[in-house]
């Protein structure tokens, strides 16, 4: 009973929340209510409240199984919702209205804390400090100079709180110019040039510092196959390139460094057939010289690879894009995408989205808005450049509005 209460409670919640009273009495609007009384709330709780004391007692073994119970419930319960036929076409999920044979979903997404728990700069930080050599421990011929890990470590705390002081400068510098009245997707793309401008000089200092010099590629990929991902993120992924209902494209978008580590990331969780587009370590004898091949570096070369990668894709099948990121430096892509979702919750990117006139809607209720509109003015329809940014908190739910349960 427990799943049944909370999905009920969860459901009643979120379509009160979407009523328009302007449209008047909703048909169901009896159901609505008592769902989403608090009535109906606070025996939801006292339901899960029994369920956790039942269950204190409970095997290790004993409480695999009743979560197991507990999701087969949920799932039937959905699926309860999900059997009622629909006449209408729905603008979820985007499987919906796919046809392999004609169409083509590109789904662009960024890496570092989009895809990754810790940002990419920060684990080859951590290869150079610990396989850095002792201050007193001599190098063979055929060896990159280093510094010592010593060195290393404090020369790193200083590239990074001066890289940290000087974005937000960067960034508040952004904010001083008129707040735009409305979209103004130009205004942003040349305010993000300064941007662009700050991540190039904050690279050249990593270079000349020698920060980067002497990493293993074998360590690097070790690194990558043991980085952790967001819930969800490779699983979606996975059923995404193994979906034979879809006929899709995926790219990455990095400022990550060392391609490399991007590659064995995925890699490790069977993603071979991804496109990486990020910066690469140039290597001597496996061992990274300090200079990096820049493909990548800032907002502007983002949107550049995107525009490329639109520019070259198969004429033939109509393309939907989808984007996903979590920074200012994937906002010209997120807004250029007909469909482009911010997972998390960066201050700085709504901060200067809003600026320049972005909208930022919860993904769920936008969804619901633009059914309503759709529906009124012919079949669903998904277009960049419309200054609507969806917002989620997690994978879970660009996996449902993209492939549905």
């Amino acid at each position: 009973m427990t799943p049944c209460m909370r999905l009920y409670a969860f459901l009643g919640e979120e379509v009160q929340a979407l009523l328009d009273p302007s449209e008047g009495p909703h048909p169901y609007q009896k159901w609505i209510s008592n769902y989403s009384s608090e009535a109906f709330q606070a025996v939801t709780l006292q339901t899960e409240d029994l369920l956790e004391k039942l269950s204190v007692s409970l095997t290790g073994e004993e409480l695999d199984t009743i979560e197991k119970l507990y999701h087969q419930a949920m799932k039937l319960e959905i699926e309860f919702f999900l059997a009622q036929p629909l006449a209408q076409k729905t603008v979820v999920p985007l499987l919906t209205e796919h046809n392999p044979a004609e169409h083509c979903l590109i789904l662009f997404s960024d890496f570092d804390l989009t895809c990754t728990i810790v940002d990419s700069s920060a684990i080859l930080a951590e290869i150079a400090i610990i396989m850095a050599p002792k201050s007193d421990q001599n190098l063979s011929e055929n060896q990159i100079a280093r510094m010592s890990s010593a060195d290393l470590r404090s020369t790193w705390g200083e590239l990074s709180k001066q890289y940290t002081e000087e974005y937000e400068h960067c960034i508040e510098g952004i904010l001083l110019s008129d707040k735009a009245e409305q979209f103004n997707y130009e205004g942003l793309h040349k305010a993000l040039e300064q941007l662009s401008e700050f991540e190039k000089r904050a690279n050249l200092r990593v270079i000349d510092s020698g920060v980067l010099k002497g990493l293993n590629v074998e360590d690097i990929k070790r690194a990558g196959e043991r980085l952790l991902f967001q819930d969800g993120c490779t699983s979606f992924f996975r059923s995404v390139t193994r979906n034979e209902k879809l006929n899709t494209d995926i790219h990455v978008l990095s400022y990550c460094w060392c391609g490399d580590l991007i590659r064995s990331a995925f890699s490790s969780g069977g993603l071979d057939s991804l496109n990486v587009h990020a910066n690469e370590f140039i290597y001597k004898e496996s061992s990274s010289t300090g200079e990096i091949v820049k493909q990548v570096e800032s907002p502007i070369d983002k949107v550049e690879a995107f525009t490329n990668i639109l520019q070259n894709c198969d004429k033939d099948k109509k393309t939907l894009t989808v984007y996903i990121g979590d920074s200012v430096g994937d906002l010209l892509c997120l807004l250029k995408a007909d469909v482009g979702i911010v997972i998390g919750s960066s201050s700085s990117l709504r901060r200067v989205g809003s600026h320049f006139g972005v909208s930022f809607v919860p993904l769920f209720p936008g969804v619901v808005k633009k059914q309503k509109h759709d529906v009124n003015n012919g079949s669903p329809s998904w277009k960049g450049l419309s200054g609507v940014l969806y917002t989620v908190s997690s994978w879970t739910e660009i996996h449902a509005f993209i492939q549905g349960s």
